[in-house]
């Protein structure tokens, strides 16, 4: 998606431009040129209807537009941290594709231990092993936790995660833990969390930012599109004609969460990120939630799209 033409070319000046004039919204719902209590009350009345908390991050980057619930509260992250991971490996340890094509060897405990493994619990991954590269796709499209593991190893425990994000300019995202411990996502707890405008403005920054270099850009952009795991939340809400690349994240007390960039047809590009937890730790994934919360953004943004100059 690098170099994609937009309604307006900011890709380059994203933090600087459009992330610069979102505003702490105190837990109401706010989008620019539109009636805020009619959002705020469609998503409160959403949040309501499932039992959830529900944060809410969306920012059209041709428009300006935004639209912001809960966006500054803390949520479980959950699985939306392998994209994060996978980018700290691009970014810091892979040199022209050398350190992608290192292949790692792991045992049946590795795979067991870490509670989901589609890929890399398979026969001949087993036997043989993956590469880097091929453990990337894994965390991303099919949210692998062994393959997440592995990378962690990698790049030396959870904790660099949280200090690529403060390399990058977010001050709000960490990981604390390992998979699958991490997705215990109990009431009040701190470690492994997120704000939504934090995570949404870090995945821009990834994708249609300047924070890794545009053959990684591609890379990683890629992977979020092709994503297997994300047809119920955001994909299923957004307009079926838009380019969406996404990472979902599942956790206890219900935690159900989508991050990713969208391309409207028209050009241009929309950040959105949707995440949400409840107070029953055996609640089960809410994705409609996810998607019905998807289609209000697409609506809001639409509308303001409509009114702006």
């Amino acid at each position: 998606m690098d170099g994609r033409p937009g309604r307006r070319r900011v890709l380059g000046g994203f933090a600087a431009a459009a992330l610069a004039t979102i505003l702490p919204d105190g837990g109401r719902a706010f989008a620019r040129g539109l009636r805020e209590s009619e959002l705020t009350n469609k998503l409160r009345a959403l949040e309501h209807a499932h039992g959830a908390r529900l944060g809410v991050f969306a920012c059209d980057t041709a428009t300006d537009g935004t639209v912001t619930y809960r966006a500054d509260e803390l949520f479980p992250i959950c699985s939306t941290f392998k994209t994060i991971a996978v980018a700290a490996v691009l970014r810091d340890l892979d040199r022209d594709g050398a350190f992608l094509a290192k292949r790692l060897h792991y045992t049946a405990t590795d795979v067991a231990e870490s509670g989901y493994a589609p890929i890399t619990g398979l026969p001949a991954n087993l036997e043989a092993g993956m590469t880097v590269e091929e453990l990337s796709a894994a965390a991303i499209r099919y949210s692998d936790n062994a393959a997440a593991n592995l990378l962690l190893h990698e790049l030396g425990g959870p904790g660099t995660v949280t200090r690529f994000c403060r390399s990058i300019g977010d001050r709000v995202t960490r990981l604390d833990r390992w998979e699958p411990a991490l997705n215990s996502a109990e009431p009040g707890r701190d470690t492994d969390t997120s704000s939504p405008r934090a995570i949404g403005q870090t995945y821009a920054r990834l994708t249609i930012g300047k924070a890794l270099d545009a053959p990684d850009r591609r890379r990683l952009t890629g992977w979020l599109q092709s994503n297997t795991t994300g047809a119920n939340r955001l994909r299923a809400g957004l307009p079926t004609d838009w380019t969406v690349a996404e990472k979902t994240g599942t956790g206890g007390y219900g935690t159900t969460n989508d991050v990713g960039i969208a391309w409207p047809v028209g050009g241009g590009s929309i950040t959105v990120a949707v995440l949400s937890t409840k107070s029953d730790p055996s609640a089960p994934a809410d994705e409609p939630l996810i998607a019905g919360t998807a289609r209000l953004i697409a609506d809001a943004l639409a509308q303001h799209q409509s009114l702006a100059p």
